[in-house]
């Protein structure tokens, strides 16, 4: 019997700022069963320091054009080219960079793998 081999990871989303990095990751090595807050993750990736933050979802609004995300953190507007991401309390604004029709750096992955997947020793 064959036993294929999922890759545990998707990336759904990949937005770009100066300063860091925001990917919704999908995860496959969950059961069927699990939470949707477990199964799809939004992370904000710091570019100098390399730091991973959990963002916490709370819902969205999607159109054919525009897609939100609405954050414990902030909000986030997207469309396929660009986006502005905005701080609670409107502390700061971002602009963003759409780069999901790219691949994620290999040392972000690295990073996300080692956050989300836990190893069994």
């Amino acid at each position: 019997m064959k036993t294929s081999m999922v890759n545990p990871l998707e990336s759904l989303y990949f937005l770009e700022s100066a300063d860091f990095y925001l990917v919704e990751i999908k995860r496959n090595d969950l059961d069927e069963q699990a939470p949707i807050s477990d199964k799809f993750k939004w992370l904000k990736i710091e570019k100098h320091a390399l730091a991973i933050t959990e963002l916490t979802f709370s819902s969205m609004d999607s159109s054919l054009e525009i897609e939100e995300r609405y954050f414990k953190e902030g909000f986030l507007k997207f469309n396929k080219e660009d986006g502005t991401f905005i701080e609670k309390y409107n502390l700061a604004q971002y602009a963003l960079q759409n780069r999901s029709n790219e691949e994620l750096p290999n040392e972000l992955w690295i990073l996300i793998k080692a956050m989300l997947i836990k190893t069994a020793v």
